[in-house]
């Protein structure tokens, strides 16, 4: 089951856009959702909608058998120990946020330091920014190979028995890069290190074993995986999370509270204050049943598959650039690319007329668009949804936009 039998499971994809067919090729930014999990959450308001963990009654107690049977799903996509080990939250930015704010706050001491790569998403940026500065910590970067991949002789260079932290992205949401996480964490634990993995466009396009990687943390999105937005998950070894302090303070998280001290329960609702992302939570473990029946190994050879085929369709355009791993097996399901001397917000603009959504601008990756000394990239990316007929009326697209800008300059 995959592309036009899958796309049937997605209302929105059935729609026209400034007259055409939608082309919808930015799933790297949000992906679509599954008539499944529409209806999961639908159900949840109908018949179950009652808050969790509180009360007694039939609803409480059905609302909250769907809300930690959701964790116990999560707990098996990435192949965590336990349900204590998955935290819910709103997503991979809040989640790189507790690591930073709970674990790094409590830990770093002046001259430690903290290592990044040159790709990293915004949000696996500012944190460690942030925390540095507050803590006298060094923030390093892992330089980049000029084909927008790591070496692990760089990583073996840059991490030292000074770097505490090491937080790296599996797969860049601008390059396609699929970095080396489970080797990056080897390398980072025999240093006394910890190992953060952002997996915001890797869980949801390929397996992710925490095990197997041997990551203290892992983040990611549910609204990149076919489930809702405004839920995410923070996966940490319990060992770490038992040591750590939560962020947030008020109520569904504590054990006892005086008039002056508290207590936190246990995990993983410690780090879960206030009334957690319910139907979300739920609408994410509708997705992670539909990938599951989909496979995940599935989805990951079909973008392969898809990624190889536009490029070889794209590099007919002249003038266009595209940036990142030539390879198709180094890279996931998207391309980021430039066509000649025009800007990115252009592209887009005109493809949009034809119907066909991509993403333009810095993609919240600033220092990576500096390290390629551009200001701005156009994205197109491919979820299951898509197939080789979508690519092709993106390079149509592609061919409309060098010609119009061509005539009018």
């Amino acid at each position: 089951m995959m592309n036009q039998d899958i796309k049937r499971y997605f209302p929105i994809l059935n729609q026209e856009v400034n007259g055409h067919p939608l082309v919808y090729l930015d799933s790297a930014a949000t992906s679509q959702k599954p008539i499944q999990v529409i209806e999961a959450m639908r159900n949840y308001y109908e018949l179950d909608n009652s808050n969790v963990h509180r009360g007694v009654h039939t609803l409480g107690n059905r609302a909250t058998d769907l809300y930690e049977g959701a964790r116990e799903k999560v707990r098996k996509f990435i192949n965590a120990n336990s349900t204590k080990e998955v935290i819910f939250t709103r997503g991979t930015t809040t989640s790189l946020n507790t690591v930073a704010g709970g674990y790094a706050r409590q830990t770093l001491q002046e001259g430690d330091e903290i290592v990044i790569s040159y790709m990293e998403h915004h949000s696996n940026i500012i944190p460690w920014q942030q925390v540095a500065k507050e803590k006298g910590a060094v923030l390093k970067y892992l330089d980049l190979e000029a084909d927008g991949t790591i070496s692990l002789d760089t990583v073996r260079k840059t991490i030292t028995p000074k770097t505490k932290i090491v937080s790296v992205m599996m797969v860049s949401n601008v390059l396609g890069t699929i970095n080396p996480v489970k080797e990056i964490a080897k390398i980072a634990h025999e240093n006394g290190a910890i190992m953060v993995v952002d997996g915001a466009q890797a869980v949801p396009h390929m397996k992710v074993d925490v095990q197997d990687i041997d990551c203290d943390f892992l983040a990611f999105s549910g609204h990149k995986m076919c489930g809702p937005t405004g839920i995410g998950v923070l996966y940490g070894k319990q060992a770490i999370l038992e040591n750590m302090e939560p962020v947030e303070f008020g109520g569904e998280m504590i054990d006892f509270v005086g008039l002056h001290d508290s207590t936190w329960k246990e995990l993983p609702w410690k780090f879960e204050g206030g009334t957690p992302i319910i139907a979300s939570a739920i609408g994410l473990g509708a997705a992670i049943d539909f990938l599951n029946e989909i496979g995940l190994e599935n989805i990951e050879a079909y973008e392969h598959k898809l990624a190889a085929y536009a490029m070889d369709q794209m590099e007919t355009i002249d003038g266009l650039e595209i940036y990142g791993p030539r390879d198709p097996n180094k890279r996931c399901g998207l391309v980021t690319f430039n066509l000649a001397d025009v800007h990115p917000h252009d592209v887009a603009t005109v493809l949009d007329m034809n119907g066909i959504a991509v993403r333009a601008g810095h993609h919240c990756a600033q220092p990576l668009m500096k390290w390629l000394q551009v200001s701005a990239t156009a994205r197109a990316s491919f979820y299951m949804y898509n197939d080789e007929a979508d690519i092709d009326a993106l390079v149509a697209g592609l061919q409309a936009a060098k010609e119009y800008f061509n005539d009018v300059f």
